[in-house]
């Protein structure tokens, strides 16, 4: 086996610790509402999160992964130094807002990553692909409010539907119906962020010789980054589930439902289309679009803005981090 063959394969050991951190550091996005609203405990919370992450391969197509693969930066110039680099970007950056509770998004992180690795070995921006960018950035914004609205609109909805209703019958109806938006929501979450490591390890792969003449996703890859955004899911990441779930605003059943449908539907519409979306933004934003529907001083906005921060520094956060460690990783080649 060739030195060459050794250092692709551990880079795509690497790529799936990766996606599993990604579900440890996502399975607040899975679980936080429906733990919150007390329907699951936190142990079945995050096995039927993490079920439904495995199984969202059967349900999407892979543009996503192909537009991380291709539609990023300039695939010809990707080797295995420049994945390495926007690995220990995405991993560093998503293991130090763990540490700080802070939901941010693997997918901007694994973005960030490998445009500051890109910049970091041709040293222009002539290596990236800007259409790709612009609709990553301006996704940003957009997937959030999309969330936001909807939520609200559900919300809304709801709370004219049951106005008359007793809140206990309310609750008892939805705690049922959270099951099925929990579970669609961790479809969504899983459909759109396992493809984004999928395409890192197609790049790779094809970059370095072992995926032929033709750019595409084999299916050991689908099945194997599925499986490690699922294990990860299962190990939870306690930190941020305080904080989407209990932080941001009060939720019961009826509210957990709604964000969780709505972050859901935007999920679903953005990998149809392959836009990476941040699965940490849409479900943040659909919570503040219930919360909200209950009066603007139900959401706790310094939390919220504190999150915001941490979204706008992600891309450029991690992109220094990854340009570091390829000028490190020439330094000691």
């Amino acid at each position: 086996m060739s030195p060459t063959l050794i250092f692709v394969i551990f880079l795509v050991v690497v790529a799936l610790a990766f996606d599993f951190i990604n579900g440890f550091h996502d399975a607040a996005n899975s679980v936080a509402t429906i733990v919150s609203t007390r329907v699951l405990s936190p142990k079945y919370a995050v096995v039927w999160a993490a079920f439904f992450n495995f199984v969202a391969f059967l349900f999407f197509k892979v543009h996503v992964a192909t537009t991380i693969g291709k539609g990023i930066v300039d695939p010809q110039i990707v080797d295995s130094f420049v994945i390495l680099a926007a690995l220990v970007g995405a991993i560093i950056w998503d293991l130090l807002t763990w540490r700080w509770g802070l939901p941010t998004s693997s997918s901007h992180a694994l973005i960030g990553g490998m445009v500051g690795a890109a910049l970091a070995k041709v040293g222009n921006i002539s290596v990236l692909v800007w259409s790709g960018l612009i609709k990553v950035s301006a996704f940003i914004f957009v997937s959030p409010m999309v969330g936001m609205f909807i939520g609200f609109f559900f919300a809304t909805l709801l709370n004219f539907l049951f106005a008359k209703s007793r809140p206990a019958k309310v609750d008892r109806h939805f705690r049922k119906l959270q099951l099925v938006s929990a579970a669609l929501y961790s479809l969504g979450h899983g459909g759109n962020d396992a493809q984004k490591t999928m395409g890192i390890i197609a790049v790779l792969l094809f970059s370095s010789g072992y995926l032929g003449e033709t750019f595409h996703i084999p299916l050991w890859i689908v099945l194997s980054c599925h499986a490690a955004i699922a294990l990860g899911t299962m190990m939870g990441g306690w930190r941020i589930i305080k904080t989407m779930g209990m932080k941001i605003t009060p939720l019961k059943p009826a509210g957990g439902f709604c964000a969780e449908t709505a972050a859901a539907a935007t999920l679903f519409g953005a990998t149809f289309f392959g836009i990476p979306v941040s699965t940490t933004h849409t479900i943040t934003g659909a919570i503040v679009g219930v919360g909200s529907t209950h009066g603007l001083g139900m959401v706790r906005w310094t939390v919220a803005t504190r999150i915001v921060w941490a979204w706008v520094l992600t891309i450029p956060a991690s992109a220094a981090i990854a340009m570091l460690t390829y000028y490190l990783s020439q330094v000691f080649r």
